[in-house]
């Protein structure tokens, strides 16, 4: 049978996805999805095993095609701390991106190293997010763990490891873990050294290859009997493989809105941000991702809806029936603390609560809340000369909300673009997987399978001063909350 299938796969922090293109014109042949299990910080684990389960039961769906199946992708989520033993087998549960009990270890490396030498040296600030903030976390938690351990990687290395029995990584992924220069593609162990001198740091961190790098081939190992020798990229960031699936381009700014909320454009310049407010990443095609994120993004949304117990049209319904600003009320959506601004232990908070205030107030209040946390990031990036005269697209579950669409548009004063595959973080991990099978660029595939991205929705308010009463707002919580800590 011709192997005409490129499998893309989103590991996430709520599922894995597996989306399955023609190699021919990319067009979409199937999808599967299974859960994860659920998370909530401060805390917020997983088990590498349920990824792999979950992976397993997604491709179970989609049987009828593993023959046809020429390569696979994975794009995952970031920064979580994968630790393996002799045999391959986690040490303990994966710390994800959005757990926080790492923060007094951040502010540790912070003391180690000034802001703007971390920034120089891998394009951050560490933050909790961080994975070197939860190497020490662990290091300092489970005393001789990490000396212990044979393989340190991230969720998709561990994938792309089951999958194919080769612990590489590549430089979009690795940007995120503190410990990798985005500017020269190299690791640092001097920074891993600060949390333990003792380890050889090389020896456990996956081999670094291309973004279009071959990992390997599906082996027999991986009880996968039909896929056995199907290739398997290196795989990437979720978001990266997004920006691929959308075909992101420099002058673009691109927003996601799932379990996180991220703000991110690409650029053929590395940028330093000594602030921390920027993540500057590297991407998947040779180039870099400058990204704000936040903790609180859809669910924020879900919360409220539960709260005013309406359904999800309903809830848009209400948003969208209600003038912008919400009537005075402003939502700080940290309800799980946040991490831009890196306040781990904050709670949300609303301000302008009156006795008029009503349903559409709640629901408009927390989509805006949500939005506003990350075009206060926008401004960063213009700080720093990036070009925005692009498109602002759209991703992420909540792309397929109207009242995210339409509240976007008017707090941007621009049109906003979806891309017409729901899936991009999976559509993305295709184009990578294609990229291998066709022995090419991801980039050059990307160009190849550009989707034309459709309208969403036009600003039809002028919302402007919605986002300076935020900004007042936020930098009032701030100045409080510094004051009390």
């Amino acid at each position: 049978m011709i192997r005409d299938i490129a499998a893309g796969i989103d590991s996430s922090t709520q599922s894995c996805t597996v989306l399955l293109r023609s190699l021919g014109d990319g067009g979409v042949i199937a999808q599967a999805r299974a859960p994860h299990p659920s998370t909530t910080p401060p805390c917020s684990e997983q088990d590498p095993e349920a990824w792999w389960q979950a992976l397993c039961l997604a491709l179970g769906e989609l049987r009828e095609y593993w023959p046809r199946i020429a390569a696979l992708s994975v794009g995952g989520q970031g920064h979580g701390l994968v630790i393996l033993d002799e045999n391959g087998r986690p040490l303990r549960p994966a710390k994800l991106w959005n757990d926080t009990e790492s923060a007094p270890q951040a502010r540790w490396l912070l003391q180690q190293l000034t802001p703007l030498e971390w920034a120089c040296a891998t394009g951050s600030v560490p933050g909790p997010a961080m994975t070197i903030a939860k190497l020490a976390w662990t290091e300092q938690h489970h005393p001789g763990l990490l000396a212990r351990s044979r393989r340190i990687m991230l969720p998709f290395d561990y994938l792309v490891y089951r999958l194919c029995g080769r612990s590489v990584t590549e430089r979009g992924g690795a940007s995120g873990t503190g410990y990798f220069n985005p500017f020269d593609n190299s690791w640092q162990p001097q920074l891993a050294a600060l949390v333990n001198p003792d380890i050889d740091w090389p020896a456990r961190w996956p081999e670094i290859i291309p973004s279009h790098g071959l990992a390997g081939e599906v082996t027999a190992a991986a009880g996968l009997p039909e896929l056995t020798g199907a290739l398997v990229g290196v795989g990437t960031g979720d978001n990266m493989s997004a920006a691929l699936g959308m075909n992101v381009q420099p002058g673009d700014v691109a927003i996601s809105i799932g379990t996180s909320g991220t703000l991110y454009g690409i650029t053929p310049q590395g940028i330093i941000d000594p602030t921390g407010t920027l993540n500057v990443y590297a991407d998947a095609a040779g180039r870099y991702m400058p990204m704000i994120t936040t903790l609180n993004a859809a669910k924020v949304t879900d919360t409220f809806r539960r709260l005013l117990n309406v359904s999800t049209e309903d809830f848009d319904s209400l948003a969208l029936s209600c003038e912008p600003g919400a009537g005075g009320l402003v939502l700080l959506p940290y309800l799980d603390g946040e991490r831009t601004p890196n306040l781990p232990d904050a709670h949300g908070r609303l301000d302008g609560l009156r006795t008029t205030t009503t349903p559409q107030h709640l629901a408009r209040a927390a989509v805006e809340g949500v939005l506003c946390g990350l075009l206060m990031g926008r401004e960063t990036l213009l700080g720093y000369g990036f070009n925005m005269s692009g498109r602002l697209l759209l991703t992420g579950g909540a792309a397929r909300s109207r009242a995210y669409r339409q509240i976007l548009a008017d707090l941007s004063g621009q049109d906003v673009w979806v891309s017409p595959v729901a899936e991009t973080a999976a559509a993305g991990a295709a184009i990578q997987a294609a990229a291998i099978a066709a022995g090419c660029s991801n980039d050059d595939m990307a160009g190849r399978w550009s989707v034309p991205l459709q309208a969403a929705a036009q600003p039809r308010a002028d919302a402007g001063p919605v986002l300076k009463n935020y900004v007042r707002s936020a930098h009032s919580f701030l100045e409080s909350h510094h004051a009390s800590t």
